[in-house]
C-alpha cells in the first residue's frame, strides 16, 4: 500500500555525529509506516471478494476469472479498459486552505469517469501521493478521500504510493494521481460510430467546478481579491468560497453503470463524454464520428451560480467559460430517441437530475451550444 518514495539528500543538511541519515534528508520512514497503518480501515472497506494479498504488499492482486461467486455477471469476451489522470492545481486550493479530505474523491472521480464512458465496470484503483513531508494524520486525510472516492465508484483501492520528496515540493505542497482498471464486455464497449441523427442528448448535473480550470479559478481569486474563507452573499449557502470550490467532483460510475446493465441485448445509450477541461464542446465532441454534429440547447438547464460569480468577478466571456469549464453538466449521455424518456426515469431512479439537452444532427463531429 502507500509508502514512503526516496529522495535525494539536500546538501543543506548538516551531517550528525552518527553520520547522515535518510531522516536528516527529509524523508521519515516512520511517519510513512504510520500512513500506512492509519489507512487499513478505508482501504478495506473498498475490498471484495475479488482482492486478493495482503495490505502493504509491493503490489495489488484482483482476481479477474468467470467465477459467478465473484462475479454478478460473467464476461465472454472481456476487454480490460484503463485510464489515469490527476486532480490538476486544486490541490494547490486545498493545500492552501488545509482542506485536505476531498481531493482523493476528485482523483477517483477523474479517473472512473472516464473509465465508464467506454461502457466498461470500474474494477480497481491505484493512487500517486508526492508531497514534501509526511504528516501521518493529513496524509492520512488525502488518502482517506481516495477510499472514499473508490466506495463511491465501487472500485477497489488495491495499492498505491507515497513518495517524500522534500527536493521536489515546496513544504505543504502535494500532487496526487491515479489509475484506473475496469472492464466491458466487447459487444457493449460504446462506439461512436454508433451515434446517429435523432439521438437525444442527456446530461448529469456537476456538483461544481470540478477538477477542471482551477489555474484560471485561482487567477480570478487573485484577480479580484476574492476572500476565500468569506461567505459570499452572490452565492446561495451558507459554505465560503473555498469549500464551495472545493466540492468534490461527482462520481457517476454506479448510475451509468446500472443503467447500462439493464440493456442485456439492446443498444440503447450509443455515446457517452465525461465533461471535463474543455467543456461540453471540447469533450461531447470526442463521442462523435464526422457524419454526425451535437446540438446543444442552452436554455435547458440553468447554469449554477458559482460560474456566473466567478465569470463576473474576472470578466470572462461566455465563450471561454464553456471553453474551459463543465457549466454544471458534468457528464452527457448519447440515446435512441425512443428510450429517451425510459433512460431518464432510470437515472431519476439511481438519484440523478437528468437533463435533456439537445439532439444529434447530420454534420461533421462539431458540437454546437445555441
Amino acid at each position: 500500500m502507500d509508502t514512503p518514495g526516496k529522495s535525494t539528500p539536500s546538501p543543506a543538511d548538516p551531517p550528525s555525529s552518527a553520520g547522515l541519515t535518510y531522516a536528516a534528508s527529509g524523508v521519515d520512514i516512520e511517519a510513512g509506516d504510520a500512513v500506512v497503518e492509519l489507512i487499513k480501515p478505508a482501504v478495506r472497506r473498498t475490498h471484495t471478494a475479488r482482492v486478493m494479498g495482503q495490505h502493504g504488499a509491493f503490489a495489488g492482486m484482483f482476481r479477474l476469472d468467470f467465477n459467478e461467486a465473484l462475479f454478478k455477471r460473467n464476461y465472454r469476451d472481456p476487454v480490460l479498459v484503463a485510464c489515469t489522470d490527476g486532480v490538476g492545481t486544486k490541490v494547490k486550493l486545498a493545500a492552501q486552505r488545509g482542506i485536505l479530505d476531498t481531493v482523493g474523491i476528485d482523483c477517483v472521480a477523474m479517473n472512473v469517469n472516464d473509465l465508464i464512458v467506454q461502457g466498461a465496470e470500474p474494477l480497481f484503483f491505484l493512487d500517486y501521493l508526492g508531497l514534501s513531508r509526511v504528516d501521518p494524520p493529513e496524509t492520512a486525510a488525502i488518502i482517506g478521500g481516495v477510499a472514499r472516492g473508490c466506495e463511491i465508484a465501487g472500485c477497489a483501492l488495491i495499492g498505491g504510493e507515497c513518495a517524500e520528496m522534500p527536493d521536489i515540493y515546496e513544504p505543504g505542497d502535494f500532487d496526487v494521481a491515479g489509475f484506473a482498471v475496469g472492464v466491458v464486455e466487447l459487444s457493449r464497449a460504446v462506439d461512436p460510430a454508433r451515434v446517429e441523427p435523432g439521438d437525444v442528448l442527456i446530461g448529469l448535473r456537476s456538483s461544481g467546478i470540478h477538477s477542471n480550470g482551477f489555474s484560471l479559478v485561482r487567477r480570478i481569486v487573485d484577480h479580484a481579491g476574492l476572500d476565500l474563507d468569506a461567505v459570499h452573499p452572490e452565492l446561495d449557502g451558507d459554505r465560503t468560497l473555498a469549500q464551495r470550490l472545493l466540492e468534490p467532483t461527482r462520481i457517476y460510475s454506479r448510475p451509468v453503470v446500472k443503467l447500462l446493465s439493464g440493456y442485456r441485448v439492446k443498444k440503447v445509450v450509443s455515446g457517452m463524454a465525461h465533461i471535463t477541461g474543455g467543456g461540453l464542446p471540447g469533450n461531447l465532441n470526442r463521442a462523435l464520428h464526422d457524419g454526425v454534429a451535437a446540438r446543444v440547447q442552452l436554455d435547458s438547464w440553468d447554469v449554477p451560480d458559482l460560474f456566473r460569480f466567478l465569470q463576473a468577478h474576472g470578466d470572462v466571456s461566455e465563450d471561454e467559460m464553456f471553453r474551459v469549464f463543465n457549466m454544471g453538466i458534468g457528464y452527457v449521455l448519447i440515446v435512441r430517441p425512443t428510450f429517451a424518456e425510459a433512460v431518464m426515469r432510470k437515472l431519476r431512479r439511481y438519484g440523478e437530475d437528468p437533463v435533456r439537452l439537445g439532439d444529434i444532427v447530420p454534420g461533421n463531429g462539431e458540437v454546437s451550444l445555441a
